[in-house]
């Protein structure tokens, strides 16, 4: 078939696009926990008969890793031939299921057009669920599931929902958020089915390969616009759920219009925050497109130019039976790493590092009647400063993208209140532009429960450019004198917990004390000497 009409390729083109965001909007407005309807912790996509993205909405760009892993994943259990019209699937283990973590939810429904399949519908969604448990592997953290059918030929499969709900604290909101999650897909099958009945299916089918050759371009041109050579950068690792720090590094080598990624970093770790490789794939391709060209599409075609390695059995490209659950820690190092290599490539088109984590609090409990009740939110911080603009304040940065929890739905659905919500100014570095502002969040328990926190950045700092200086990292405090990050804490009526998120890394030098204070985050192990001489230009680093 000749290539399609640049004209109804644009039309065709931003027509999927609508129907991703359509169908994120609908999940959102249907869906029951605060986790999705509020936070918008979800995110739908399209993908081509093969298994390729054609698109993705613009919620969460960790959510990539879950979707392009799922339909290989469904080709490779079950033969192409037998799947039918009607048919959904639903995973989210992170090694025979397509996802990167299990409480990321995924269903795939394949979209029929004249007896023939010609795209995926897809949508993940966070279901709050499977708190207050382990992390030394997998299988403490929550029911595995490879994907399998929940409907066949459109006639629900009850057995494999009730294994699911059978396995969460809070079956209640999951069956309500699945329904939601179902009536999202079936939108976009009758949207692509419309459109294909409006153009022509081979026409349609014509213009997805056109849209991912023209992201393919759009990549190539960008990177063949980066001088050639090898672009390295270091960065510190820490978290609360293992002691000490660890560096993480990137060799980024650019030849034409080709770009690989060589990552290296210690062997996975006894917690939840290692990556699957679809993971470190998600992360790369969202920080490569963030630098290189902001335009180009979000499809498969932009990564045809991208090799990514990782050692396998590390951190960065684990191998089961790793626990995952807070992988996201570690992929927001991950784009720090490529864009802090980069900002010597593209000088003046990289900003500062931004919170580079995503602190996240964990409540759980049980209600008056004896319902169980789990309340998650991941906290936003500050963003990087650019080389002519201050950091924004209060955002969620890179790999998540999530809103905050409004204090009306928080105290309404939970025995929570929120004394304090607002702007932390300390936290942001300073520089000739300073970083954003991180968050304080003071919480007050009005029912006994139980409490924990996910961070980086609490040994670390995130780092400035040009001389700007790094911003504060994150701090917890229990009201007590308490300010350990580390396990389960048991929380009684009125106890108090403070929760400040990071701010972002300043740019430009604000005076000579820039440089004093560089000289003494490396020497207390908060930046590396190799960060020290390529952010901030200290050569006797």
């Amino acid at each position: 078939m000749t290539a399609p009409d640049p004209i109804i390729v644009e039309v065709v083109g931003s027509a999927l696009s609508s129907i991703v965001e359509e169908m994120g909007e609908a999940l959102v407005r249907s869906s029951y926990s605060t986790n999705i309807k509020e936070r918008r912790d979800c995110s739908t996509a399209l993908f081509d008969r093969h298994g390729n993205t054609l698109c993705q909405a613009e919620h969460i760009p960790m959510h990539l890793g879950s979707f392009i892993g799922i339909i290989s994943h469904i080709h490779s259990r079950t033969d192409p031939g037998d799947i039918r019209s009607g048919d959904v699937f639903i995973g989210n283990d992170a090694y025979v299921g397509g996802g990167t973590h299990l409480p990321d939810i995924v269903l795939a429904e394949p979209i029929f057009v004249e007896g023939s399949m010609v795209a995926w519908a897809v949508n993940t969604a966070h279901h709050s669920d499977f708190a207050d448990r382990g992390h030394a592997h997998i299988y403490q953290e929550g029911i595995r599931i490879p994907p399998v059918r929940l409907y066949r030929g459109g006639v629900l499969q009850e057995d494999v929902q009730d294994i699911f709900l059978l396995n969460c604290q809070v079956p209640n909101e999951r069956l309500s958020d699945l329904r939601a999650q179902m009536a999202a897909n079936r939108l976009g099958v009758t949207r692509v089915r419309h459109l294909c009945e409006k153009y022509g299916k081979d026409r349609v089918l014509a213009v997805g390969d056109a849209l991912q050759d023209y992201a393919e371009r759009k990549m190539r041109a960008g990177i063949a616009a980066i001088p050639d050579g090898t672009y390295r950068f270091a960065d510190i690792f820490d978290s609360n759920q293992f002691p000490g720090t660890m560096e993480l590094k990137v060799a980024i080598a650019v030849k034409g219009d080709r770009m690989r990624l060589d990552f290296d970093g210690p062997p996975q770790v006894r917690a939840g925050l290692n990556m699957v490789y679809t993971s470190l794939l998600a992360s790369s391709y969202y920080a490569v497109k963030s630098a290189v060209d902001p335009t180009i599409l979000p499809n498969a075609g932009l990564a045809r130019p991208l090799t990514v390695t990782a050692p396998e059995g590390s951190i960065l490209n684990c191998v089961h039976p790793a626990a995952v659950e807070g992988r996201i820690a570690t992929c927001q190092r991950v784009a720090d790493l490529i864009l802090g290599a980069l900002a010597r490539a593209l000088p003046g088109k990289v900003a500062a590092a931004g919170n580079g984590c995503c602190t996240g609090a964990i409540f759980t409990g049980a209600r008056e009647d004896g319902q169980s009740w789990v309340y998650l939110e991941t906290i936003g911080g500050g963003g990087g400063a650019r080389a002519s603009a201050d950091g924004l304040s209060g955002i969620q940065v890179h790999l998540t993208n999530t809103s905050n929890l409004p204090v009306e739905a928080l105290e309404r659905e939970y025995p929570l209140t929120l004394m304090r919500y607002e702007l932390a100014d300390e936290s942001a570095g300073a520089g000739a532009f300073r970083g954003g502002m991180g968050i304080r969040r003071v919480y007050r328990v009005e029912r006994a429960c139980r409490f924990a926190v996910e961070g980086s950045r609490v040994a670390s700092q995130p780092w400035g450019l040009d001389g700007g200086l790094p911003a504060q990292g994150t701090q917890l405090d229990f009201g007590d004198g308490r300010t350990d990050f580390s396990g389960v804490v048991d929380l009684e009526p009125g106890q108090i917990v403070t929760i400040v998120t990071p701010g972002g890394g300043g740019y430009g030098r604000p005076s000579d004390r820039a440089a004093d204070a560089v000289a003494r985050d490396v020497a207390e192990g908060r930046i590396t000497p190799a960060s020290a001489r390529d952010v901030y230009g200290m050569k006797d680093a």
